[in-house]
């Protein structure tokens, strides 16, 4: 890890980096919380010896702490070299090896960190860090450029208290929009004269995100007047901090708002082989090429592969090669007194449909088959 830090004589003492990494291992191991990390070095001695701080009454470092090193480890791609170690040493202990993989993939909820927020409050959110930007550039205060941009809703602590509406009453609600939305245009008038600060990154970021939610959620009428759009658009963006998240539902009853992880395990070692991240609107298929490329890059030869139905849409399913076999869990379905979808087997080679009574018709992915009323008993 020397290439990730450098010496320097400013600043605070400095933390040892291998005790961040032992950290990171040890929470990864345990499944423990970034707070339950830092509780557990003051209060569990077996943290305590790991990390050569016992009997420390203060927590040897803080969980922004903790946070940093981790996002400085993804940076530098160091999560990307632990997991290809952790191959290595398997492959030197005879974790595994060249034998044909038998795997199981599938995907689980990932809830994103940034906050998720309303239409009003994303492009509250937005203004309020493009104007707080500039002002710590001027080293002035945020109420000065609110101010000066004539945004004066943005730069209180709550957006919806400024507006003072009744939100259960639709007209005080486009109200409330018109006024939201005036300030963002004021603000776009406001940086086209320039200001100190207006050039920077996060800037340019910010009014982005504004537009794009705009764009997304916002109709104006023949008359102008502006109203939230009925539904979600497709790709909706749902939080300002963090612009590749989205909603998603893993099922009915569950909507996550994030990501969805993709692990792919090994069934005989048990050993994570492979994971993908996609976002939480993304269909499962989407994430079976970046599985693919990185099993290639580990050499490894899949001979059977778990998955559920979700996946089936895939290039890794429709190219696959003969000497792969692929198990599909299906979803339990009732169908009342006919046959459930079940009880057809499906020969994909062959691409034909045959029901319990071994009468055959031919099928395309995505249509649907009717059997012939004279060779159907149903």
């Amino acid at each position: 890890m020397s290439g990730l830090y450098r010496d320097s004589k400013r600043g605070q003492p400095p933390i040892p980096p291998a005790q961040l990494a032992l950290a990171t291992l040890l929470q990864a191991y345990t499944g423990a919380s970034d707070d339950e990390v830092i509780e557990a070095t003051t209060m569990d001695r077996r943290w305590q010896l790991v990390l050569d701080c016992l009997d420390t009454q203060e927590p040897p470092f803080s969980k922004g702490t903790l946070i940093a090193f981790r996002k400085r480890l993804i940076e530098a791609n160091m999560d990307r070299r632990l997991i290809e170690r952790t191959i290595e040493v398997a492959n030197e202990t005879g974790g595994f090896g060249a034998r044909p993989l038998r795997a199981a993939l599938d995907s689980s909820p990932l809830w994103g960190a940034s906050r998720v927020e309303d239409t009003y409050n994303l492009l509250g959110h937005a203004l309020r860090k493009a104007l707080g930007v500039i002002a710590r550039q001027q080293g002035r205060e945020l109420t000065e450029i609110a101010r000066d941009a004539n945004a004066m809703l943005v730069a209180g602590s709550s957006l919806k208290a400024a507006l003072d509406r009744d939100w259960d009453d639709p007209t005080q609600c486009e109200q409330a929009l018109g006024v939201v939305l005036a300030a963002l245009a004021a603000v776009e008038r406001w940086l086209e004269t320039a200001p100190e600060g207006h050039d920077e990154p996060v800037v340019a970021f910010s009014l982005t995100a504004a537009q794009q939610v705009q764009e997304q959620n916002v109709q104006v009428s023949e008359q102008g007047s502006a109203t939230l759009r009925k539904g979600v658009a497709k790709d909706r963006r749902i939080a300002i901090e963090d612009a590749q998240m989205r909603h998603g539902r893993k099922s009915r009853s569950v909507r996550v708002d994030g990501y969805k992880r993709h692990v792919l395990q090994d069934l005989d070692s048990g050993l994570v082989r492979a994971v993908g991240i996609t976002a939480a609107n993304a269909a499962e298929a989407s994430v079976t090429d970046a599985i693919r490329a990185d099993l290639a890059c580990q050499q490894v030869q899949v001979s059977e592969l778990h998955i559920d139905r979700a996946y089936l849409s895939s290039t890794w399913v429709r190219e696959r090669p003969a000497d792969l076999d692929i198990s599909c869990k299906a979803w339990p379905v009732r169908n009342g007194s006919r046959f459930p979808k079940t009880a057809f087997h499906l020969d994909w080679e062959q691409q034909t449909l045959r029901c319990p009574n071994q009468q055959a018709m031919p099928f395309t992915p995505g249509d649907v088959v009717h059997f012939p009323a004279e060779i159907c008993a149903a």
